[in-house]
């Protein structure tokens, strides 16, 4: 099979657990681009966030941000946005603000987020790489639900990092129950992301193959995440980090090493080095 598109997740895959990009990522990222190939970022992080990542990495292509509902090469330039509406914002927020979480509503241009005292390891998870702060407004308050009686918001996430399991599964259970226009993509360190409905990396990456009239059998999908399951699954290879979770991995169609011992780097040398370029292969009218 001759690949077109390699979808990559960030988080877990092209960055290690410190953060960095290891010098053998960016090789295999230029080396997959060498043969025409086309890299996606597809990412739960906000738009900024990725984008800067795609920079680093030396990737023009269009980004499937904030799970799916953001997606551009640009920021103010989308080809593709579903927000949550602000009045359901708002009821989201106050139902949450009930338990003992960390909420973020996560706009393409700032991020608002609540005050709250959670453990130590559940924090240091919350902010975690935050944006750079001269690129990307974050402010936290108080009261999330009182700031958004006078400054409505309609972002395209919005993040609950919770405090106990229990209260995460209890949280997504009411939602799912009470409301048809969003759904919940559950991640890890309970982390639970709200999208409007119709959204998700998956949904995004199909939208942006139908645009470069892409197959999904010509995708290969990377992903380290629980979010990132339904891409894996649905494109033609689909590959598991091997610090993925098992669900993850048990899915996949090849696994790779981990994140901190460039799994990324090893898998695209495996299976794009037999590979010619895809613009020598339409010469030679192997493609069309």
């Amino acid at each position: 099979m001759v690949y077109k598109m390699l979808v990559l997740n960030i988080d877990g895959t092209l960055l290690q657990d410190n953060g960095r990009i290891n010098k053998m990522t960016r090789e295999a990222i230029e080396f997959a681009q060498s043969k025409d190939i086309k890299v996606i970022l597809a990412t739960a992080k906000n738009f900024p966030a990725a984008k800067r990542v795609a920079k680093s990495l030396k990737i023009d292509n269009h980004i499937v941000a904030h799970q799916g509902g953001y997606i551009a090469k640009e920021l103010n330039k989308p080809v593709y946005v579903n927000r949550i509406h602000e009045n359901l914002t708002k009821e989201l927020t106050t139902f949450l603000e009930s338990f003992s979480c960390q909420i973020k509503l996560v706009h393409e241009k700032f991020s608002l987020g609540n005050k709250v005292k959670l453990p130590d390891n559940i924090l240091a998870k919350v902010v975690f790489q935050r944006a750079n702060r001269f690129s990307y407004s974050e402010q936290y308050v108080d009261q999330l639900s009182e700031k958004l009686l006078e400054n409505p918001v309609s972002p395209p996430k919005i993040e609950a990092v919770f405090e106990t399991s229990a209260d995460l599964s209890d949280a997504k259970k009411a939602i799912e129950e009470m409301y048809d226009e969003v759904v919940c993509i559950e991640t890890e360190n309970r982390r639970l992301d709200i999208v409007a409905a119709g959204v998700s990396k998956l949904d995004g990456v199909k939208y942006l193959c139908n645009q470069h009239f892409i197959k999904r059998e010509e995708v290969v999908a990377i992903g380290a995440g629980m979010d990132d399951l339904p891409l894996v699954q649905w494109a033609g290879l689909g590959v598991a980090m091997g610090n993925a979770p098992y669900a993850v991995r048990a899915a996949a169609d090849w696994n790779t090493r981990t994140n901190n011992d460039n799994g990324f780097a090893y898998m695209v040398k495996e299976h794009f080095r037999k590979q010619y370029k895809l613009e020598f292969l339409r010469k030679i009218n192997v493609l069309k």
